[in-house]
């Protein structure tokens, strides 16, 4: 092969570099003489867009929701709770159907209209391209109904989870949270009584006591979603009442499925929480206790008689009777008998001057003879209720009275009909209506004023026994 000869040799590669080549700094250098070319920014328009995300926008926080809740007092304050925490987390909670991009519809499944109405209004948002979020006993106690499938279910104990669920539901996700809250194996109350919440009525602050019951009433639907007994300790429960009357709050209402059985299955009783809640009402405020079953009261009537009396206490009570025929209670598993209502009405009556007390009445519940509904109508005639809750029977899916010989619709109609006409013959506070008159003045402006009225006509209150701020002396009689 021939060989290669070169003139010179290279010492190195970068010899190959000519002497008068620009070196690597002085090539930065030569770059001062350049100016950059600054690309001016729309300052308005940024901001715009940064402020006002568009109406597609899947980021969660920023949406508007419309809530509707049916039902119960216990249901009413678990709305409260969840539009509270959504709306401190920054979604804008509406009053306006239509403008909302999610619905949250909280159910009620006592009865079949509520479920109805419940069921029309997923069908409404469905037809208006909503999203949705349920919540409440009915998706509770039947989440696998065809018309919730592929929805999103917030479940009764887990409130506190709205917000996530919420937010997954916006970006098209389905998501179902039913578990229950628990504690080294033992089933709590519920979600934590310390969240944000948006009261409806801004004095007055619900608070549930408990959830569930220690029943198992063949016609009730609730338990199927609340579950057994569940108490909130004392100290909880006193502390959410004095967070409330710090926020302004002037009335508290106490609520469960049965406030009667509070306690029970953490070792105290409700004349213990009761005492302990009066402790701390400040001047001018009012405690008012929820609906008791009588088996559970009926240990305690002198002690809810004294409690009743406090000049901080609303002499009222909500004790549901439901039939006045014995076998009729025997068929609902009521676990009383008429005479043991008797006992707890005698009672209060006696103990508690002008105390008002409230019951329920089932008309038509399966096996129910018209002898049978005639003892109810003798006993609303001898006491003469001044609040009837009179309720047309319902076979609820699931419920072993639904499995039962039902009476025909048009008899049970006609005795919710004759009943009504009883309750309405008679007034109950006749003797009052002076002193109802005087204060029924201050209703007009109930929301501003209705707590300076409470403190200036105080003993007029007490004699009448008012059971409701939003129904302040009200000697009409309320038919549901």
């Amino acid at each position: 092969m021939p060989s290669a000869s070169c003139d010179s040799l290279l010492d190195d590669i970068e010899d190959i570099v000519s002497q008068e080549d620009l070196k690597p700094q002085d090539r930065h250098f030569s770059r001062k003489h350049v100016v950059p070319k600054v690309r001016k920014r729309n300052t308005q328009k940024y901001l715009q867009d940064e402020n006002s995300p568009p109406s597609n926008s899947t980021i969660p926080g920023i949406q508007k929701i419309w809530m509707r809740t049916w039902g119960c007092s216990h249901n009413n304050s678990d709305g409260e709770y969840m539009a509270g925490q959504l709306a401190a987390y920054g979604y804008e909670i509406t009053e306006n159907a239509s403008d909302a991009d999610l619905w949250l519809l909280n159910s009620c499944t006592v009865k079949n209209p509520a479920e109805d109405h419940f069921r029309n209004s997923i069908k409404k948002a469905q037809e208006e391209n909503k999203k949705i979020v349920l919540a409440g006993c009915v998706p509770q106690a039947q989440p696998r109904q065809d018309y919730l499938k592929g929805l999103s279910i917030i479940g009764v104990q887990q409130i506190d989870r709205v917000v996530e669920v919420v937010e997954e539901t916006i970006k098209g996700h389905s998501v179902r949270l039913l578990g229950q809250k628990k504690n080294n194996g033992k089933r709590l109350g519920g979600a934590p009584l310390d969240l944000p919440k948006i009261r409806k009525n801004p004095l007055i602050e619900i608070i549930s006591i408990n959830t569930g019951c220690l029943n198992a009433c063949t016609y009730c639907k609730t338990k199927h979603a609340r579950g057994n007994l569940a108490s909130y300790p004392i100290d909880e429960l006193v502390d959410r009442a004095k967070q409330s009357f710090q926020e302004g709050v002037c009335e508290i209402w106490l609520t469960s499925e049965d406030t009667g059985a509070y306690g029970r299955d953490i070792g105290t009783n409700l004349p213990a929480l009761l005492w302990k809640l009066v402790e701390v009402i400040p001047r001018g405020a009012m405690l008012r206790l929820g609906m008791t079953n009588p088996p559970y009261i009926l240990e305690h009537l002198e002690e809810m008689a004294k409690i009743l009396n406090h000049p901080r206490v609303y002499a009222f009570l909500h004790i549901p009777v439901q039939s006045a025929s014995d076998s009729v209670l025997t068929e609902m598993r009521r676990e009383y008998c008429v005479a043991d209502f008797k006992r707890v009405v005698d009672f209060l009556k006696e103990k508690v001057p002008g105390i008002t007390l409230a019951t329920d009445i089932i008309c038509g519940f399966p096996g129910e003879t018209d002898q049978d509904f005639q003892e109810t109508v003798k006993l609303v005639e001898e006491y003469k209720f001044p609040s009837l809750f009179i309720n047309q029977f319902y076979p609820r899916p699931g419920t072993p009275a639904a499995k039962m010989a039902q009476i025909p619709a048009q008899v049970k109609k006609q005795r919710t009909k004759d009943l009504s006409r009883v309750f309405h013959s008679y007034n109950p506070y006749d003797h009052k209506i002076g002193e109802r008159q005087q204060v029924l003045v201050t209703e007009e402006s109930f929301d501003s004023k209705f707590y300076v009225a409470h403190n200036r006509f105080y003993e007029q209150v007490r004699d009448t026994s008012a059971f409701s701020s939003q129904r302040f002396l009200q000697s009409e009689k309320v038919v549901k």
